[in-house]
């Protein structure tokens, strides 16, 4: 069984037509008669639709945990005593039925990761670098990794498959021994916390901000990750030290509080 392609769903909410792209959509709990549609991002929208209407509009790329809850595949980071977000939310799910959920999520999941395999992607590490070529000069540091799944499909490492000089200068390596190495294999106290995000950026499309310390290089970082092809996601790193803040407008300060307050959330 093969995923099907992303779709659009056409919704009325709060009296406004919305078309929503299948890929942005976490999970769908029903309220009654009402189908609250949870979006990347933390939002929300409230529209009249049942959840078999939704089903048979969102195909096979969600998956049904609960008489009121359909969840996207991508979305899932695993599944538990709850069904794991890789955004970090939790969801219930009926655990009479945790063996067929699982079976199911598993074989959906497995044909999402088996198209992978017919993506445009470059096929060698010279097809990565014409391809990346403009970020050879650039002074922050660039990579493009490939996801790597376990044989329950769990991604457990990455494989770096385009890094720019500035890029293996931040990470202490040759440039030639990263480029078509795993993480794990360059570095053994490697801390599983950056694989969420990866995850994230690679299988469900989000653009996302990670700030945090590094033990691998003992540096503090801020690292922006976002999908390029599929199963991958590119990486735009800056070491925090060499970061100077400017606010030259009070629309800089409230810009900020805005940006905290996001972070928080």
């Amino acid at each position: 069984m093969e995923l099907l392609e992303s779709k659009h769903l056409s919704i009325i909410s709060n009296g406004k037509n919305l078309v929503l792209d299948s890929d942005t959509i976490l999970y769908v709990l029903m309220n009654k008669k009402i189908a609250e549609i949870h979006v990347a991002g933390g939002k929300t929208y409230n529209t009249r639709m049942t959840l078999g209407e939704l089903e048979e509009k969102l195909g096979e790329g969600f998956l049904k945990i609960h008489r009121g809850c359909i969840v996207s595949v991508m979305a899932v980071h695993g599944i538990s005593d709850k069904v794991d977000l890789s955004n970090g939310e939790s969801l219930s799910y009926t655990t009479r039925k945790r063996k067929q959920i699982i079976a199911r999520f598993l074989s959906q999941q497995e044909s999402m990761i088996r198209s992978f395999d017919s993506s445009d992607t470059p096929a060698a590490s010279a097809e990565y670098h014409r391809h990346y070529s403009v970020f050879d000069a650039l002074p922050f540091a660039f990579t493009d990794i490939e996801m790597v799944f376990n044989e329950e499909k769990r991604a457990v490492d990455w494989i770096f498959r385009y890094a720019n000089p500035a890029f293996a200068k931040l990470e202490k390596q040759p440039l030639e021994q990263l480029v078509g190495s795993s993480f794990g294999s360059l570095f053994s106290n490697m801390d599983s916390k950056w694989l969420r995000a990866y995850e994230r950026a690679a299988l469900y499309h989000e653009v996302l901000e990670v700030i945090d310390y590094s033990p691998e290089i003992d540096t503090y970082l801020k690292i922006i990750c976002f999908p390029t092809f599929k199963g991958h996601c590119g990486c735009i790193l800056f070491e925090l030290s060499e970061i100077t803040l400017v606010q030259n407008s009070s629309d800089a300060q409230k810009a900020l509080m805005l940006y905290l307050e996001k972070a928080e959330k």
